[in-house]
């Protein structure tokens, strides 16, 4: 259960992180500049919860294959992505998009077992349970327009 609480934590946690850095990049007029400083505040928490939990992770980095770094890439691309386009595309549609993209990825990652995961199939009753979660969002957007 403490599993959940962490990563419904998480999950609230991205629209907050959307609105903060968006209204940061937007008033210093450089989105990049606000990634760039999100990052930096990331890092060093990163580094703390690092050296709270166990550093000896990083004497195996170099073992790693090289396409695991990737998400860094990914996580930079949604950073500033989100940065740039949820002023003028709105938190709630750029949040909308990104759960889109989270459920589809998810579910292809679960169906072939990507990268290591744990097959689960896509099973006619998951394929509906993914099709209600994404019109329960797309309506969440179409009621807030008074639609």
């Amino acid at each position: 259960m403490h599993h959940a609480l962490i990563m419904l934590a998480a999950g609230i946690g991205i629209p907050i992180l959307a609105a903060l850095n968006a209204r940061l990049g937007a008033g210093i007029g450089a989105p990049a500049a606000a990634a760039t400083v999100l990052f930096a505040v990331a890092f060093i928490c990163a580094g703390v919860a690092a050296t709270i939990t166990g550093p000896q992770g990083f004497a195996r980095l170099a073992d790693q294959p090289p396409h695991l770094f990737l998400a860094g890439c990914l996580i930079a691309f949604y950073v500033l992505s989100i940065t740039w386009i949820a002023p003028v595309f709105g938190i709630g549609n750029a949040v909308l998009f990104v759960l889109l993209g989270q459920m589809i990825s998810a579910a292809a990652i679960d169906q072939f077992g990507l990268f290591g995961a744990r097959i689960v199939p896509l099973s006619p009753l998951r394929l509906a349970g993914l099709g209600t979660m994404a019109l329960g969002l797309l309506l969440t957007q179409l009621a807030g327009r008074g639609s």
